[in-house]
């Protein structure tokens, strides 16, 4: 139990798949070579050891009955599957369309419709300059996925984005109003080639093989982050590489078909991941992976800036950020356990010259544990969050910057789904609780207790450089308790609530911070 718990997986976790035992002379010996193969999700590729995560392990997102990407889906399983069993769901028949008599070349179409409407009574804490702002988001995506034998295959994704609402704010960033246009293309090279399974994909995409802490698809807005670039994968029995080079899409123009790239966003690096030999821990077993990552940030020029907390007003500025990070993830029997360090190098270059260049000496701790018990009604989960994000400090003008940055949008339901506190000098921990009492129902609960890492260095939100400096005294922050239910009512249709809310600190108060309440109401149909 104490070695699971500093032990890691994704937050959802597959139970390996039943698979034929080795004969009893030479089971224990292979149980302890040979790593369990994961539990394969429907409609996706197998990935062998690396479908567990449901899924994510691969590198490709999760898959929950879709994927977080939806070229990562593989719908080649309906070619064998009983008619009757086919005709159960009538968008069946969109999911794979053969375009030849012997199926080698075949279509498949997604699609999603997705309304979403938040209320926040106090936005950024009270400094977004709106007071009970409610969003009224309208997403139309839609997609085709053509392949063209075994070997290559072409995907094209198209986004329109409508937002609306009383108060609203936030609206000019281009994440939200999006006329129509390609929101990801891709052409992807595939084949088996030194024992593994290999692969390039070039175009627009979304990248999910990161630490959800640092980045993320950006699925809170209407707009998900995408990029341009080509990745190239690698995937053996127990090991596997992915290599990545992007620019960020640019998504300010708002005319049709008019987004292009941002050379001034460059996220770039080196994945891998090690599925160590399968063994016990009292009694149960356990199954537990080994990653190692490079993730490269370069943020800034002239049409773009990642701000420095200064005494006064931010300092605008370009950075390099090197990320040299490990992750241990995995499961021991009911225990789930994940935990993550990333040291952050580079350095930081004041815009227009204006003053020395600095280097970046600053770094990330994440952990997560917990007891899944499956067995008891309502199969609950027990578990805690611990973050580090290390903080620097206003007052220097020359000295290493201390503080951690996440400049492509982390996950925002890992920390903090109202987006008032991003993973920049911060430390949360806090409880996490899910449950299922039915099969159409998930329940969760997170209650995350902040501080501020340095009280030298400033208040952090997602884009976002609070202006309290000397006002603000102490280092702790505030609670934060969220709770979310998503009901699947119906085949394809999710309604899905979520409710948040800041308790801030007296100091935070004191500063000018203020309390305040989060609802969001999703309703979302996807095919």
């Amino acid at each position: 139990m104490l070695a699971a718990a500093i032990l890691a997986r994704p937050a959802h976790a597959a139970t390996p798949a039943d698979r034929t035992a080795p004969p009893a002379t030479s089971q224990k010996k292979a149980e302890r070579k040979t790593p369990p193969a994961a539990a394969r999700p429907p409609h996706t590729s197998n990935w062998g050891v690396f479908n567990a995560g449901k899924g994510a392990a691969a590198g490709f997102g999760a898959m929950n009955g879709y994927g977080q990407a939806r070229w990562a889906e593989d719908w080649s399983d309906l070619a064998t599957t009983p008619p009757a069993q086919r005709r159960q769901d009538w968008f069946n028949r969109l999911k794979y369309i053969r375009l030849t008599d012997k199926g080698d070349i075949w279509l498949s179409i997604s699609g999603e419709e997705r309304l979403r409407y938040i209320f926040e009574n106090q936005p950024m804490m009270g400094t977004a300059g709106k007071t009970n702002a409610s969003r009224l988001l309208l997403r139309n995506l839609y997609g085709a996925d053509l392949h063209l034998g075994d070997h290559v295959r072409a995907y094209a994704e198209f986004l329109w984005g409508v937002a609306g609402g009383s108060n609203y704010y936030g609206y000019q960033t281009g994440i939200q109003r999006e006329r129509l246009d390609l929101q990801q293309g891709i052409l992807e090279v595939k084949g088996k080639l030194l024992g593994a399974r290999m692969g390039a994909i070039g175009g627009r995409q979304v990248f999910l093989d990161a630490p959800i802490s640092m980045q993320s698809a950006r699925d809170l807005p209407n707009v998900q982050q995408t990029w341009d670039g080509v990745r190239g994968y690698a995937v053996w029995k127990s090991f596997r590489l992915d290599l990545f080079d992007f620019m960020q899409t640019n998504k300010l123009p708002r005319n049709v078909f008019a987004d292009g790239t941002n050379y001034n966003a460059r996220m770039y690096g080196a994945y891998t991941s090690t599925s160590l030999p399968a063994f016990t821990i009292l009694g149960q077993k356990a199954h537990i992976f080994a990653d190692v990552f490079f993730l490269g940030y370069l943020f800034g020029g002239p049409a773009a800036s990642l701000p420095l907390a200064r005494t006064g007003a931010a300092q605008a500025g370009s950075t390099r950020r090197d990320n040299i990070g490990t992750r241990l993830w995995g499961t021991a029997g009911p225990f789930d356990a994940s935990l993550t360090g990333v040291f952050q190098g580079g350095d930081f270059r004041p815009a227009h010259n204006a003053g020395p260049t600095r280097a970046v000496r600053a770094y990330a701790v994440n952990g997560v544990a917990n007891w899944n018990a499956s067995g008891l009604p309502g199969k609950p989960s027990l578990g805690i969050q611990a973050d580090l994000f290390s903080g620097g400090s206003y007052h220097s003008k020359d000295g290493a910057v201390g503080t951690f940055a996440t400049p492509y949008f982390p996950l925002p339901y890992y920390n903090d789904v109202t987006l008032a506190l991003t993973s920049q000098n911060l430390i949360g921990v806090g409880p996490v609780i899910t449950a299922t009492p039915f099969s159409t129902l998930h329940l969760r609960l997170h209650v995350p207790v902040f501080w501020r890492d340095s009280t030298q260095d400033a208040v952090y939100g997602t884009g976002k450089i609070y202006a309290w400096r000397n006002t603000l005294h102490g280092g702790f922050i505030g609670v934060t308790p969220q709770a979310q239910a998503a009901w699947h009512f119906a085949p394809h249709w999710t309604w899905t609530h979520d409710i948040a809310g800041l308790a801030a600190s007296q100091g935070m108060r004191q500063a000018g911070a203020k309390s305040g309440v989060f609802y969001m109401q999703t309703v979302e149909f996807k095919f």
